[in-house]
């Protein structure tokens, strides 16, 4: 258990020291506005190669920590960007007062075939601000009725990037995932209001892989899927004062996907709210993977109308047989309470590998107009207790 107390303090320490809210290191660096470069801003115009050029501008800067101003009021049509570093500043700046939009269908796109995974993307900008109160719109509804997932665009990708502070803005609508953070270090998002229709498919609103050190606070996401995923190669996730639904809750995983290695640890999730969503607490890995998903904590958890309230799933496509997994250890539920929709309100399915050090503290889940609710469990050790309802092999 000692873990588990000193992983609470690396994260409390981790996020007092980042600021609550942003504030440019330095007020005097140059300012940067789209429309001087000749945007638009009508909604219709293609304003991408103004976008460009002030990039250039703005990361080639020498001067101060440089804006790049998308000023309000405005609609700005972007085809598909990639905005890439390094910079020569220590900060960038973009301040999004207007809204971004995406082109109207996904026939009017122009993707690239050797790099189709994102509308916008960042890349390898260290100490990247992107602040406002603007909206970034993915106009996806024209992608959701596609087989599959492959080829849809994530609406905006920060990649290989470390020291990064998101907040304020409107994320909706999104072809795939709303944010995806890849290969990062050292982020601070907070205040973000994400939403896609409830039926949209794979529209999660932040995926985090192969990252370390993200705190993601008070937001809103209420999506067609994971409204936050942690994906492989991701540690020290804090996750707090979330309001999650409709959606798939919040996930570690999906792990090992076609017999692959991947690893997660050190994540807690604090003080959020799932409303009327697929999942609450979930870790999910596929049948056949390999790896760990390990000190992992849910607690302070309220739930409304949750069909899945707590789930680990160590055999996400059964199809694959029980001949290897990913191991899944040191996990706590604790204090969480509220409605579940769905009969087995708590599942904990685990492989033959099994589940270990499995804590749940202080569960109190009952059914929805009093519906009979009930827990289920395999190849799982640990320990239960003040749990409702009762997990029968944990006791």
């Amino acid at each position: 258990m000692k873990v588990f107390f000193s992983l609470l303090l690396v994260f409390c320490i981790s996020s007092l020291s980042m600021s609550s809210t942003l504030v440019n290191d330095n007020q005097d660096g140059q300012k940067f506005n789209v429309v001087s470069y000749g945007a638009k801003g009508d909604g219709n115009t293609d304003d991408s190669n103004a976008f460009l050029k002030a990039w250039r501008d703005v990361c080639g800067t020498t001067k101060g920590n440089p804006t790049l101003i998308i000023p309000k009021d405005k609609k700005f049509m972007l085809q598909p960007m990639k905005f890439q570093g390094p910079c020569k500043s220590e900060t960038i700046n973009i301040e999004i007062m207007g809204t971004i939009i995406a082109p109207k269908n996904r026939e009017s796109w122009k993707l690239d075939d050797n790099d189709s995974e994102s509308w916008i993307s960042f890349s390898h900008v260290n100490g990247l601000v992107i602040s406002g109160e603007g909206i970034i719109d993915g106009q996806g509804s024209s992608w959701w009725n596609k087989v599959g997932e492959a080829d849809r665009p994530t609406a905006l990708r920060i990649i290989g990037c470390e020291n990064i502070k998101l907040s304020g803005l409107k994320h909706i609508n999104s072809p795939r995932n709303h944010l995806s953070i890849t290969s990062c270090t050292d982020a601070l998002i907070f205040n973000l209001h994400m939403t896609a229709p409830e039926d949209s498919p794979n529209t999660d609103g932040i995926d985090i892989s192969s990252s370390t050190d993200i705190v993601i606070q008070q937001s809103i996401i209420s999506t067609g899927d994971d409204c936050v995923a942690i994906n492989s190669g991701s540690r020290f996730i804090n996750i707090s004062d979330v309001l999650c639904g409709p959606g798939h809750g919040i996930s570690v995983g999906s792990l090992g996907k076609g017999g692959s290695y991947a690893t997660v640890e050190d994540v807690y999730v604090r003080n959020i709210t799932f409303t009327g969503t697929t999942n609450g607490a979930r870790i999910k890995t596929w049948a056949g993977g390999s790896g760990y998903a390990k000190k992992i904590i849910y607690e302070d958890i309220k739930l409304f109308g949750v069909k899945n309230p707590v789930i680990i799933d160590q055999q996400y496509n059964p199809y694959l047989g029980e001949s290897e997994a990913v191991k899944v250890s040191d996990v706590i539920f604790r204090n969480i309470e509220g409605t579940s929709n769905d009969e087995e309100a708590i599942e904990l399915n685990c492989d033959r590998i099994g589940c270990t050090n499995i804590v749940l503290e202080n569960i109190k889940i009952t059914g929805l107009d009093g519906k009979k609710i009930s827990a289920s469990c395999k190849y799982v050790q640990g320990s239960c207790s003040s749990c409702t309802p009762n997990v029968p092999c944990l006791g």
